[in-house]
């Protein structure tokens, strides 16, 4: 094996094989770490601007007080480690539907997992998001029907292209209703997304939602040259939400 290169993990899981590893960047001499599904790459660490901007711009548009915050996709927990670094965050769960994913922070194998599983605000779930938003029992396992100030999602490719056929239901108005539910009444949510602002996805939100904006995200991409974009989706109904 390269030097540059390791497979730190590979692990079977109920939607393909997931594994982790890490590279040497050749121009930055950093290490890289990557998360493969198969033969499609999930992330990176090499971009994380989309999910740092995910955290930012959603708790930006609430009250100076304290949150609690959910959030749908740990990754490699950059949009959780944004939130932490909020100050007005006093409790944040975070929900990943893989065992393998908690595990790799639990264990230290990838660069926040300590930072993450030493804060006493935050706790790793192990759980389907999907599912979870649809129970009456909620987000919260230790917690049936807990309200949340923000929700942050960061799950799949896009409301368009979904990891999995029974997602793609949260993305339309009934779904964004439900979801919605586990909210304060003045709650955010935002949702990450790799394609360009959706029209089909910003009208679901404005059926839910009294404001909705759509940001765009720019960050430098070395792999292909030049700058990438993410979208980030912000939406709520308290005055200002979702406002440049």
């Amino acid at each position: 094996m390269s030097l540059r290169f390791e497979e730190i993990d590979w692990q079977p899981t109920p939607i393909g094989e997931i594994s982790l590893r890490r590279r040497r960047d050749p121009v930055s001499d950093d290490d890289v770490y990557e998360v493969k599904l198969g033969d499609e790459f999930l992330m990176s660490s090499l971009f994380t601007t989309g999910e740092i901007e995910l955290a930012e711009l959603g708790l930006a548009q609430l009250p100076d007080a304290e949150l609690d915050v959910a959030v749908g996709g740990l990754g490699l927990g950059y949009t959780a480690r944004a939130a932490l670094d909020d100050p007005r965050v006093r409790s944040l769960i975070v929900i990943d539907a893989l065992a393998e994913v908690i595990d790799w922070h639990r264990r230290g194998l990838v660069p926040l997992g300590a930072q993450l599983t030493s804060d006493t605000r935050c706790r790793l779930v192990h759980g389907d998001f999907f599912a979870m938003t649809e129970s009456s029992s909620g987000l919260d396992p230790d917690e049936p029907g807990r309200r949340f100030h923000a929700i942050l999602l960061d799950i799949d490719h896009s409301p368009r292209h979904v990891l999995h056929p029974r997602h793609a239901a949260l993305y339309g108005p009934d779904g964004l209703r439900v979801l919605a539910g586990h909210l304060h009444p003045d709650g955010v949510f935002a949702l990450w997304s790799n394609d360009p602002p959706d029209e089909q996805f910003t009208s679901a939100l404005a059926d839910v939602f009294a404001q909705s904006t759509a940001h765009v995200v720019e960050f430098d991409n070395p792999l292909q040259g030049g700058t990438s974009t993410n979208t980030i989706y912000v939406a709520g109904n308290a005055s200002g939400t979702g406002r440049q």
